[in-house]
């Protein structure tokens, strides 16, 4: 299979009035997080919240800053996430990908809405279910 691509938007959702970030972002469904190029990172004017340790494909281990929140927008959906900087391209991770319940199209190397949902995101959550039928 070959690389994966989706065209997705960036905003940071905490100052509107910034217009949206488009991005070529590579789809890499072994990563867990949305990742970002420091440029990305300060055209979004994202703080730094903390920093994370990440594994990269080497098998090094280094700390790297995390910002956010971050809005993510493909296919007429949405997701909130915080990202890693690092490197020179946007990544997005299986985090987001779920979150929005994106699949990669192995035939065709893209990337779209889950077939079985094509309408809207669908997800699991356990929850508690009142014997009473109460919400």
């Amino acid at each position: 299979m070959g690389l994966v691509y989706a065209d997705i938007e960036l905003l940071n959702p905490c100052e509107p009035e910034r217009s949206p970030l488009p991005q070529r972002a590579l789809v890499d469904t072994g990563s867990t997080y949305l990742v970002i190029p420091e440029h990305a990172a300060i055209q979004l004017g994202l703080d730094e919240l903390e920093r994370r340790e990440i594994t990269l494909a080497d098998g090094a281990r280094v700390a790297k800053p995390y910002v956010g929140p971050v809005e993510i927008r493909a296919f007429g959906r949405r997701a909130f996430v915080g990202a890693i900087v690092t490197g020179d391209e946007t990544l997005l991770g299986a985090i987001p990908m779920e979150d929005m319940d994106l699949m990669v199209h192995p035939a065709t190397l893209a990337v779209g809405p889950n077939p079985l949902s094509p309408n809207i995101p669908t997800g699991k959550a356990k929850a508690f279910s009142p014997k009473n039928g109460d919400d």
